[in-house]
Order: C-alpha cells, then sequence, then structure tokens
C-alpha cells in the first residue's frame, strides 16, 4: 500500500494587527520546518485582498522559500487563473520549475475572494468559465505545444515557451474541487490531479466521492487517467498532547479566525448561536482539536469517505500562538504519521519477538557469562568461584 503523504494549504490567514513582513517570515520558516520535520507539500495560496491572506504571489513566495529548502514540494495554492493571461500562467511556472529544480505543483482555480475579480474589473458569474477556458492552453503549452487561442478575455498566437520542463516527469498540474463538479470535470477531462480545499466542510465531505467518481468517468470518456496518489483533501487541524491542552491552545486565536472566516471571507462556518466554537468544529468532523490519535482518527474517516486519497493537507490557521503551532507540527510528524504509514511495524515485531522470547535469551546469556566465570576459576586454579568474584562478573554481564 501506498504511504500517505502529508503537508500544509497555507492561504495564509495572518490576522491583520501582525507585522506583515514578520508574518511573511513566520510562513517561510514554516516551510523549512515542515521540511525538517518530513512533511511532503506545502502549498501557498494567492489573494488580493482581505487584510489577512496577504499572499499575492504564490510564484514569488514559492521562488524564495525553494531557496532555503532542498526536498519539500511547493504547490501554487491556487493560481487563480481569470486574472491573468493563459501564456504568462505557464511561463512563470516554467521558470519557477527551474528555480525549484523540479520541485513546483501548479494548483489552478477560479479563485476564492469575489473582491479580487471585483477590483480588476472580472465579473465573479464569469470567473468559473475563465478558468475553464484557460485550462486548455495552460496544459498544452507546458506539454510543450505551439498554442493558438481566442476567448473575449486572451489571444494566443503561437505561443510557445522558451524552456523545456526540469525534468522528464515535468510539472504537475491540480485543479481545484469543492462542492461543484467544475474541478473534477477539468481533472477528469486533462487528467490532472485534484485538490479539494474544503475537504473537511459538511458539503465537501459529502461530495468526496461523486467528484471522484465524475473525475474517473471523465477521464475515462477522454481518454485519460486519474490516479488517487494526486489527490489531495484539505482541511483544519490543531494537535496537543491532550485534548483539554488543544482546546486550552486554539483559545487563542480559533474565534477571531471564524469570525474573519465568516464576515470577511464570506465562508459559513460560524458554529449557531450559544454552541461552543470548539465543540463545533469537532462534533461536525470540520477540524481536529486534539491529539495525535485523533488526527489518525480524522485520516481514516477521510479516506472511508472518499475511498483513498494520496495526500492530506492540513489548512494552516492561527489558531494557536506560533510555539504552539510548531508543536502541533511536530507531534503529527513523530506520532501521527509512523502510525498512519506503519513506519514502525518493523520497530514493533522486532520489539515483539524479544519479549516473547525474553526467558530464551536471558537464560543463554547466564549460561554463557556462567561459562565465562567458571573458565575463569579454572584458569586461576580452583573449581570453585569465591563470592566476590561472582558478584563482580554479575555486575560485568
Amino acid at each position: 500500500m501506498a504511504r500517505m503523504q502529508f503537508g500544509a494549504f497555507i492561504a495564509p490567514h495572518f490576522p491583520s494587527n501582525e507585522h506583515p513582513t514578520l508574518a511573511m517570515e513566520e510562513d517561510m520558516d514554516r516551510v523549512v520546518l515542515m521540511e525538517k520535520l518530513g512533511f511532503d507539500e506545502a502549498w501557498i495560496g494567492e489573494h488580493h485582498s482581505s487584510g489577512w491572506e496577504i499572499n499575492g504571489s504564490p510564484e514569488l513566495f514559492a521562488a524564495a522559500v525553494s531557496q532555503r529548502t532542498s526536498r519539500i514540494k511547493l504547490g501554487m495554492g491556487v493560481v487563480s487563473l481569470p486574472y491573468h493571461n493563459p501564456f504568462m500562467v505557464a511561463d512563470r511556472i516554467r521558470q519557477l520549475d527551474h528555480i525549484t529544480k523540479g520541485r513546483t505543483i501548479l494548483g489552478m482555480g477560479p479563485g476564492s475572494l469575489p473582491s479580487d475579480a471585483y477590483m480588476i474589473g472580472v465579473p465573479t458569474s464569469e470567473v468559473r468559465d475563465r478558468m475553464e477556458q484557460a485550462i486548455d492552453p495552460i496544459v498544452r503549452l507546458l506539454n510543450g505545444e505551439v498554442v493558438s487561442a481566442k476567448t473575449s478575455w486572451f489571444h494566443l498566437q503561437e505561443a510557445q515557451l522558451q524552456l523545456d520542463s526540469y525534468n522528464e516527469k515535468g510539472v504537475e498540474i491540480a485543479v481545484a474541487s469543492q462542492v461543484s463538479p467544475t474541478g473534477a470535470l477539468a481533472a477528469g477531462k486533462y487528467g490532472l490531479s485534484m485538490l479539494s480545499i474544503g475537504a473537511t466542510s459538511t458539503g465537501g465531505y459529502n461530495a468526496l466521492g461523486s467528484n471522484w467518481k465524475i473525475a474517473e468517468d471523465t477521464a475515462a470518456e477522454n481518454g485519460q487517467t486519474v490516479d488517487r496518489a494526486g489527490w489531495r483533501l484539505c482541511g483544519p487541524v490543531h494537535v496537543a498532547e491532550t485534548r483539554e491542552k488543544a482546546r486550552e491552545n486554539v483559545r487563542h486565536g480559533l474565534e477571531r479566525w471564524i469570525n474573519y472566516m465568516s464576515h470577511v471571507a464570506a465562508l459559513p462556518l460560524a458554529p449557531p448561536a450559544g454552541v461552543d466554537p470548539i465543540d463545533f468544529i469537532i462534533d461536525t468532523g470540520f477540524g481536529v482539536i486534539g491529539t495525535p490519535d485523533d488526527f489518525v482518527a480524522q485520516m481514516t474517516r477521510l479516506e472511508e469517505q472518499s475511498g483513498g486519497f494520496g495526500c492530506f493537507l492540513n489548512l494552516d490557521n492561527h489558531w494557536a500562538d506560533w510555539a504552539e503551532t510548531r508543536r502541533s507540527y511536530e507531534l503529527i510528524a513523530r506520532f501521527a504519521i509512523p502510525q498512519i504509514n506503519e513506519l514502525n511495524r518493523y520497530r514493533h515485531r522486532s520489539e515483539a519477538f524479544l519479549r516473547d522470547n525474553h526467558d530464551k535469551f536471558r537464560g543463554e546469556m547466564d549460561a554463557a557469562v556462567r561459562a565465562k566465570l567458571e573458565k575463569y576459576a579454572r584458569e586461576k586454579g580452583t573449581d570453585k568461584l569465591s563470592p566476590d568474584i561472582l558478584a563482580h562478573y554479575a555486575a560485568k554481564s
């Protein structure tokens, strides 16, 4: 069985009272820490408004953090296609592919904040159509084709990239998918990976199985294949040594985050009146606030609902302070991931083998030591060891 991979989806979600430069540096530190702990991927968002989600270019962030890391993959989470000429997207990604030495993943989506589209005059009603129109030329350009295409908002004339991919695998491409079938249809049509950003929300969770079925059926109709190993599921997590400590940790910023998501980002995440937000998040399965074992249980729940996926991305949040957030990543890496991927199964087998044969091995060891003691006594010309010698060599053994 293929091992599940793990990473983070960094929107980011920085409260607007923090120093913006230090906030960006903290996210750089987050990715460096994740690589050190063995995480596989870090995804960086693109947003242009709201005051919290202050990363306007995932490509710039990835290029910078790639110079501080060497292994972790860097996903664009996601490039908002309706805001960019498709040729420019493909060309920037190809350059980033070389800068990161083949660690770039192109995530594509329509954009999540209507205010971003509003500021550049893109009607919200058109963003999904524009995303669909942009995918085809981007995929073809990154495959090395010469592309001519014309729509109401872009015009390509014999467009072609100057650079080949960094390696023979090329750049992996993933399309965002939530509740609607738009992302699943695109993934199936072009044989792309799928990124389920809201996998733990009620709507997103309920749509996991159906959206994957749409992707598979569409792929079959278009002579393509889709691979569950390239399917990423995303949801928020904070763990601590105990459930009580995890709950205490997230009191730091959870309610502020819910207020932002509900009243600024305009996502329906607020709990019903009178319900503790922590209880709401745990009881609905939207997020993990607990221990590494609770994280493992969430992965089992998602795997059963989806039928299997390749990578889980923590929807990085600022529920806890930075110190406790670092600790959460460490606990996941040290205790949850090994359990999920059975990384210690041979260690457990070896320990169990020694426990089951403890009396046998201890007896053999005692016999070997006794034989050496008796040989020593014979060499000294006596057939009996003194109590002092017995005690001395017993301590040595």
